[in-house]
């Protein structure tokens, strides 16, 4: 498979580790807008004059995206999304050991883009799209990268007990969740329908085919 060039793989290391807010910032008072605004601004705010310390400290930087998982990501609710039409026959163990698996293979692809995406601003835009349902919301960002290129972003949320939670992220109009879904089929055809097999290989990967299969979706 090929790899994306850096100006194209970069936006998602970055991207997919925004989606962790400390848990504090988490409460169900808090409106999708804000958790995620909060989020970026407080994450950031953690790596900002220390990436060259956390590139020689991948560990530390690891741990640190790793607790704010919990309260912000439904990792149960994205597992069973990319499991797809499989996640019916899997048993209860395999569906759990799938969402731990996707989480950390995410925290270890993923994490190093904090310290090596030359990005400019963040912003959250201000004029946000009104949900037509009272328990799902989108947040619409954009990311100005140092060359001047600006990458889109839109945050799916959900409202799981009382709390708004992400489950997707769609970054210059590539579906994170759809091209994970392609993965985990094309990994069950390839190795006979052997969940557990699926499961002990799983590496989420996003190259130029992956690419076009997510876009627009």
């Amino acid at each position: 498979m090929k790899t994306l060039s850096p100006t194209l793989w970069r936006p998602w290391l970055l991207l997919l580790c925004l989606m962790l807010a400390p848990p504090a910032l988490a409460q169900s008072g808090d409106s999708p807008e804000r958790m995620i605004r909060d989020s970026i601004d407080e994450l950031m705010g953690q790596i900002e004059g220390r990436r060259d310390y956390f590139a020689d400290n991948l560990d530390e930087l690891e741990a640190l995206v790793d607790e704010s998982l919990e309260e912000v990501a439904d990792f149960r609710y994205i597992g069973a999304s990319v499991m797809g039409r499989y996640f019916q026959n899997a048993t209860p163990q395999q569906r759990a050991r799938f969402a731990t698996t996707f989480r950390q293979t995410l925290i270890d692809t993923y994490v190093k883009g904090l310290v090596t995406f030359d990005y400019r601003e963040l912003r959250v835009l201000d004029n946000q799209r009104a949900s037509r349902q009272s328990d799902q919301a989108s947040v619409e960002m954009e990311v100005v990268a140092g060359d001047g290129q600006v990458y889109p972003v839109s945050y799916s949320l959900r409202l799981s007990d009382g709390q708004w939670k992400v489950v997707n992220v769609i970054v210059n109009g590539i579906n994170l969740g759809l091209t994970f879904r392609n993965q985990f089929d094309q990994a069950m055809r390839d190795l006979g329908r052997d969940y557990d097999a699926v499961i002990d290989t799983w590496a989420p990967e996003v190259g130029a085919e992956a690419l076009e299969e997510g876009r627009g979706a």
